[in-house]
């Protein structure tokens, strides 16, 4: 058995693993995409095995295989998940995602590359099939006009942190990430299926042309989509109407941001979890675009490199502390059912740990913003270690302490996942603790 047959008979054995752990990328991305308001088809699979033994056969012609862990070096693409945009603008956003969620394995890869640019502009008779990699046959005399592939790879690995035990090992394998619109990805699926794998001989120059044409079409298709956005999202701000989904809530937040933080680059930040944000607005009857204005005009005194729903959250918690067991509600509700069942260890639910923590963090909030009344000073959104600076004599350990706690209560109200009830239940003592010692300097 030569080595390629070797690489492919142990593939098939771990089709399996390969197929599981790019269901399961797809799977987180799905959600957070839905949860940001951004409108995306994702699909994942392994590589077949008969193609993949095809695609390795043609690379060996070139490159130099000595083992079969060099070819499993070679092919990123085991597990491939795609994601296809609605709106193409929205493929940066997409990717400040797949970064927060995901350990990046090589630095992303934009096509056409500046390689390919350059190689496309010194020979125009070539045509850019693969996304990868620049064709290599010779090819019929065709003078390309459009661009090619346009899109981002990205190598990921799943982190730890969004796996139990029975699914640590899926860490070890690697997935690429495609990002494009949902027209470009249909154009590349049959352009690469006729240049690369043709089953009737080589391409004529009119179906190269013919090619090329649809390339046009559909960089021409990307523009009316992007009009398409921005014309929805002027429409979704109009001010006299409600918000009918946390789609048309993410469009309006970023339409306001931009026009609000001018000079700010909004999209440092990623937007978050929008959805949780609309059901809050809309259970509060503050689902209008007046509403939402009035805490995106704040943003630009507490704008901090967070998401930017949860700083809207923050604010309409802080005007009213009895909005916390209505969030908490809406939190929890977003929780799969096994995530808050009881624990062998305590009679205490996860939900009653999250309400116990909560409960004692408005007391916390209602110390700290007295205190602070009280000095004749102001402060938006949830308090922080910047407030502290108005109390004496406070020690630096403390205040490590509270702003500990503070990122924690973050992860509680904002994070995708609702930490364990012990772990939960930890940080309420030590919130206890902080509590005891502030009113001991206050």
């Amino acid at each position: 058995m030569d080595l390629i047959a070797q690489f492919v008979s142990r593939y098939r054995k771990e089709y399996d693993f390969y197929e599981q752990a790019c269901r399961m990328v797809a799977q987180v991305l799905d959600s957070n995409l839905q949860s940001a308001g951004i409108r995306a088809i994702v699909t994942s699979r392994a590589k077949n095995p008969a193609r993949l033994e095809t695609k390795v056969r043609q690379r060996a012609v070139k490159k130099v295989y000595n083992t079969v862990d060099d070819i499993y070096e070679d092919i990123v693409d085991l597990a491939g998940v795609r994601v296809a945009l609605y709106f193409p603008a929205e493929s940066e956003e997409v990717g400040r995602i797949i970064k927060s969620l995901f350990v990046p394995v090589a630095d992303p890869k934009e096509f056409p590359t500046s390689t390919q640019q350059r190689v496309i502009k010194e020979n125009p008779s070539l045509t850019v099939a693969d996304p990868k990699e620049l064709p290599t046959s010779a090819q019929p005399p065709y003078k390309k006009r459009f661009s090619g592939y346009w899109a981002a790879h990205y190598r990921i690995r799943l982190p730890e942190t969004l796996l139990n035990e029975s699914q640590k090992r899926y860490t070890e394998a690697r997935v690429e990430i495609q990002v494009a619109s949902v027209l470009m990805h249909a154009w590349s699926e049959v352009e690469h299926d006729l240049v690369y794998k043709p089953l009737q001989g080589q391409l004529s120059v009119d179906e190269y042309a013919i090619l090329d044409e649809l390339n046009g079409l559909v960089l021409a298709g990307e523009i009316a989509l992007e009009r398409l956005q921005r014309a929805g999202d002027l429409r979704v701000s109009a001010y006299d109407r409600e918000y009918t989904s946390h789609y048309d809530l993410a469009s309006s937040l970023l339409e306001m941001a931009r026009d609000k933080l001018a000079g700010l680059n909004v999209h440092e930040a990623v937007i978050g979890r929008v959805d949780l944000l609309f059901r809050l607005l809309k259970d509060l009857q503050l689902n209008t675009p007046e509403q939402l204005a009035k805490y995106v005009a704040a943003l630009h005194t507490d704008f901090e490199r967070r998401p930017l729903a949860e700083q809207v959250i923050d604010q309409v918690l802080s005007e009213d502390t009895a909005r916390y067991s209505l969030f908490e509600q809406i939190r929890l509700s977003d929780m799969p059912v096994s995530a808050i069942s009881p624990t062998d260890y305590s009679r205490v639910t996860q939900s009653e740990a999250f309400g116990q923590f909560m409960s004692l963090w408005i007391e916390y909030e209602k110390m700290i913003r007295a205190y602070v009344k009280g000095k004749s000073a102001t402060e938006i959104g949830v308090p922080s270690m910047r407030l502290l600076r108005f109390v004496d004599n406070v020690p630096d350990e403390l205040i490590e302490a509270t702003e500990r706690i503070r990122r924690f209560r973050n992860q509680l109200v904002h994070g995708i996942e609702v930490p364990d009830t012990e772990f939960i239940q930890l940080q309420t003592a030590e919130l206890r603790l902080v509590i005891d010692k502030l009113r001991e300097i206050l």
